[in-house]
């Protein structure tokens, strides 16, 4: 009878290690790398920033659930801009701190694992750079990174909406987002004062996978927020859209952003892609 027991939960833990995983992987989550990255940019820098909200909480409470960055919307486009040559330096609003959404370990990417058994990347994370104090100017990547807390502090920033309006106008960057990232877009602004995304193909979480995740409660959906903000929104659907995957450049080829969780290697390379002309 013993031995039944530790079989049965020996086969529950090889279910979860090994066939969830790849039934996951199948469905559409974290799909694997398909491009070739053959990128060399050393003479080029990235900025990434995230969030610095770590509660998931109504308007007007403190308490809630933890919530933050979703880690592999910043570490599998770290490691593709790192590979590629680039210096990239980690940022957010506040500076400091970067909270991540706790996941499941039977889901975490490659590059979330490394990214966390790495004291250089987890200095980066724990004492970001504050926007207000770089020079956007700097940079020929700009990529806002998403999860939960993003909804929360990205998209009321002036400082960074205004930081990205003078790097749209006065530099080559490329800007890229991903999931609640793109939110931190609907403040830039053109030189005569209109919403600069205003009539522009983009992407980000769908109002639809806000609803079957059941957390309504942020005060920004991108979505949404796009839509209001003029914003030419696309989408991809499936069963559930969180194993969704779509990836759209503006016509200009000045803003590239995926939809969710599955589109790091994908706005990477069409990144990466762009800087080579």
């Amino acid at each position: 009878m013993v031995n039944k027991i530790i079989y049965a939960c020996l086969a529950i833990v090889i279910s979860i290690v090994v066939i969830l995983p790849m039934a996951l992987h199948t469905a559409g989550l974290h799909p694997k790398n398909s491009h070739d990255f053959n990128f060399d940019y050393n003479d080029k820098k990235a900025l990434i920033i995230a969030t610095n909200h770590g509660t998931l909480n109504k308007p007007g409470e403190t308490s809630g659930k933890k919530t933050g960055l979703y880690l592999s919307e910043l570490s599998v486009p770290y490691y593709h801009f790192v590979n590629a040559g680039m210096q990239v330096d980690i940022a957010s609003i506040k500076g400091g701190m970067i909270p991540t959404e706790p996941i499941p370990f039977f889901i975490k990417t490659d590059e979330d694992k490394a990214f966390e058994s790495d004291a250089l990347t987890n200095s980066k994370l724990a004492n970001s750079l504050k926007i207000e104090d770089l020079n956007f100017s700097e940079y020929s990547v700009i990529f806002l990174s998403g999860g939960w807390g993003a909804a929360y502090d990205l998209g009321y920033s002036e400082i960074l909406g205004e930081k990205i309006s003078d790097a749209y106008h006065n530099t080559d960057a490329i800007f890229g987002g991903i999931c609640h990232g793109v939110l931190g877009f609907i403040k830039a602004k053109t030189k005569d004062g209109n919403i600069l995304i205003a009539g522009r193909k983009m992407t980000g979480v769908t109002d639809k996978q806000v609803a079957e995740l059941g957390i309504s409660i942020t005060p920004m959906h991108p979505e949404t927020e796009l839509k209001k903000a003029g914003a030419l929104f696309e989408s991809e659907t499936k069963f559930i859209d969180v194993f969704a995957n779509h990836t759209v450049v503006d016509d200009e080829k000045r803003f590239v952003t995926s939809q969710n969780q599955n589109g790091g290697h994908d706005v990477s390379y069409a990144i990466l892609k762009l800087l080579e002309n």
